[in-house]
């Protein structure tokens, strides 16, 4: 799977929410993610191992905010 900063992606097991990476930390083989759609407050970030990730299928809120 092909990270960048603003890919959507999904945790293992954590069905239904989708989540935004922020950063990607190839040394530390994880990544920061915020959950999205970003709440009117903002979203905390926290690190995720990639392996716990899938790439998340393009939703109505995802697809317009990738626009």
């Amino acid at each position: 799977m092909d990270l960048q900063p603003g890919t959507f992606v999904r945790l293992e097991g954590r069905q239904g929410d989708t989540y935004q990476v922020v950063s990607v930390d190839d040394y530390a083989d994880s990544c920061w993610v915020r959950r999205w759609p970003l709440p009117r407050r903002g979203s905390p970030v926290f690190s995720v191992p990639l392996h716990e990730l899938s790439q998340a299928q393009a939703n109505g809120s995802a697809a317009a905010a990738a626009a």
